[in-house]
């Protein structure tokens, strides 16, 4: 997988910053090492993975010191097993020392989302649903977490505010209404999608005679979620979201919804165990 073009930018700034909030003004540990010291490094895993952060370690490397050579044995959405060495570094021990936990930070969380979204795409990919992140991120590396998320296998929501519609409870209350809120959104923005949620099936009714592009089922039973999938025949794509945990997912995935959508690929991440090694 490659990271989107459009995504780079973010990517770059998110780089910068973690090496300004780690370095300060020196990395006062690594200048014990003399400066003409070359060194050569492997980085391995202690756990199973789905790899993600390619760009991030390359480009933490490439703004602290360019002669750094970055050797690659995995791309991003690779499975990997543990005490697999993932790359090789090679310059500057000062520079490799300095850069080691930044890159690695990077590296093993973003992984650590790539691992959790393909663990959960395993789980139903007998069915037809699509698993969704939310905005349920880490300030500052949204854009890296939901490259991850489809680097594991399962797609991304709306990235923002600005890209899509989704009317909650509260919009819908200050709209005055399910009705007013569907057509004030179409009229102000035509052509954005226009997702809706819904908290009951005569909810769901009413936003789907109204037109909304996706209704989001908001802690509906099961029963009703299967009832929700006749009702629309295909008019509108329905989304699961609400409870939905470890233990349901499958039988949530089994109602015949399009979409279930999951803040725990985001925001309740285990980062992925990573090791430097030098060779010599």
């Amino acid at each position: 997988m490659q990271l989107p073009e459009s995504w780079r930018p973010d990517m770059i700034t998110s780089v910068q910053q973690a090496l300004a909030e780690d370095i300060g003004d020196g990395d006062i540990t690594a200048e014990l090492i003399p400066a003409t010291q070359i060194m050569r490094a492997r980085i391995i895993t202690r756990d199973d993975a789905t790899i993600c952060g390619r760009d991030w370690v390359n480009e933490v490397f490439h703004q602290l010191d360019d002669n750094v050579k970055v050797t690659w044995h995995c791309d991003d959405g690779d499975r990997v097993s543990a005490n697999d060495v993932l790359f090789e570094l090679e310059g500057s021990a000062r520079s490799l020392m300095t850069g080691e936990r930044t890159a690695l930070n990077f590296l093993q969380l973003l992984s650590g989302v790539a691992s959790k979204a393909w663990n959960y795409a395993q789980r139903v990919k007998h069915t037809n649903v699509t698993l969704l992140d939310t905005r349920k991120t880490i300030p500052g590396i949204r854009t890296g977490q939901k490259y991850a998320v489809t680097c594991g296998g399962c797609a991304n929501h709306r990235i923002g505010l600005y890209d899509a519609f989704l009317i909650k409870e509260n919009h819908i209350s200050a709209c005055g209404g399910i009705e007013s809120a569907i057509q004030q959104a179409k009229a102000n923005h035509p052509g954005k999608p226009v997702e809706i949620e819904v908290e009951n099936l005569t909810e769901f009714d009413l936003a789907l005679e109204q037109g909304a592009d996706i209704i989001m089922l908001d802690n509906f039973s099961n029963t009703d979620k299967v009832d929700a999938v006749a009702r629309a025949n295909g008019r509108a794509k329905l989304e699961a979201s609400g409870g939905i945990t470890d233990a349901t997912l499958v039988d949530v995935a089994q109602t015949g919804v399009d979409f279930i959508s999951l803040g725990t690929l985001t925001k309740d991440v285990v980062a992925v165990d990573l090791s430097m090694r030098i060779v010599d």
